[in-house]
């Protein structure tokens, strides 16, 4: 499905849901869910091209993959505690939300560690 499909798929169903919210709030949920759900789907074969590609070029420059794996968590970590958020945010929980992005930057920076790390030994070694 092209973007131009997946853009015209998410139009249509917040101007949807702007009209039941009006009158049956959680359906408006529950529509915003599921389009938000059908646009991941197609989206989801394009990173494991994504995927392959930053494979082949960590393999090529000889990276350990201790290292390139927090960097696909923190990626992840981010776009789920997004999407959270957002339908946090949606659903009327504007505070659930802000604690959710707090915890979800707590967690990237967790997980990214072992990323700081490798780059104090790197320098440490050169100095």
């Amino acid at each position: 499905m092209d973007i131009f499909k997946l853009s015209a798929l998410g139009v249509t169903a917040a101007l949807c849901a702007l009209v039941l919210r009006k009158r049956v709030p959680e359906l408006a949920l529950v529509l915003t869910l599921a389009a938000g759900a059908l646009l991941l789907g197609e989206a989801f074969p394009a990173l494991a091209s994504i995927r392959g590609l930053a494979d082949r070029l960590v393999h090529t420059a000889g990276l350990s993959p201790q290292v390139w794996a927090p960097v696909w968590k923190t990626v992840g970590i981010g776009v789920v505690t997004r999407l959270s958020s957002a339908v946090c945010k949606d659903a009327g929980e504007g505070s659930v939300a802000a604690f959710l992005e707090t915890a979800g930057a707590v967690l990237a920076l967790l997980t990214a560690l072992p990323l700081v790390e490798a780059v104090f030994d790197t320098l440490s070694s050169l100095l």
